[in-house]
């Protein structure tokens, strides 16, 4: 009988070396189209030391997912949360995820992607996020976020919106662009060149542009 592969010295490094991989080539070619040889080849690892880590391509799938959703959720919920203005929340939530995203435009299609042919991941990947049940970690953020938007309303210095439907226009303007990027690529014009040049651009205008479309 064949013996099991020594894990490296190194264990956290290698795994992590394995997740970049692997994130890597699901991205190019969706969960269901990636093979365990290649994730292995773009790792610079055996075959045999992958399956010694993650066993299969299923459960290195959800590693990545969760990794993925440490990267989008948890300053996003730190910051809705929090005690600052409401109109910094809104600077800080758009640079945050446009930067992000930036450093991994292709994170959203892969994203969405999974979600439609795994919906029963969203809630592991809001977990993972999350650190805890969506449910129990969202109810006192939104609630939060309400009693600003109830307050700033009473002042009269924004109009009446949910804090469901602020923090869906929020995401949706920062990810559109990036999930629709071969659309825009075709339709826009925007190469590699003109599309960063056009991102840096809206990072800028865009939390301009949604404490606008809060004002009365």
């Amino acid at each position: 009988m064949a013996k099991s592969p020594r894990p490296q010295k190194n264990d956290q490094q290698t795994e992590d070396k394995i997740l970049q991989a692997a994130r890597t080539v699901f991205i190019r070619h969706g969960t269901a189209g990636a093979r365990m040889q290649e994730i292995a080849e773009e790792a610079g690892v055996n075959q045999a030391l992958l399956h010694y880590y993650f066993r299969s391509k299923e459960r290195l799938s959800a590693a990545v997912f969760q990794q993925v959703a440490r990267q989008l959720f948890p300053r996003l919920f730190q910051t809705l949360g929090s005690d600052l203005p409401l109109d910094e929340k809104v600077d800080l939530i758009v640079n945050a995820y446009i930067d992000t995203l930036s450093q991994n435009r292709f994170m959203p299609a892969y994203v969405l992607s999974e979600l439609h042919h795994h919906p029963e991941r969203a809630e592991q990947m809001l977990t993972s996020g999350m650190g805890g049940e969506p449910s129990r970690v969202l109810a006192p953020v939104v609630a939060k976020l309400k009693s600003q938007i109830d307050a700033e309303v009473k002042a009269g210095r924004i109009r009446p919106i949910s804090p469901q439907e602020l923090i869906v226009n929020m995401l949706s303007l920062c990810v559109f662009p990036f999930a629709a990027r071969p659309l825009f690529a075709v339709a826009l014009g925007l190469d590699e060149a003109h599309f960063s040049a056009f991102i840096k651009q809206r990072r800028k205008n865009l939390p301009a542009f949604i404490r606008m479309a809060l004002r009365p």
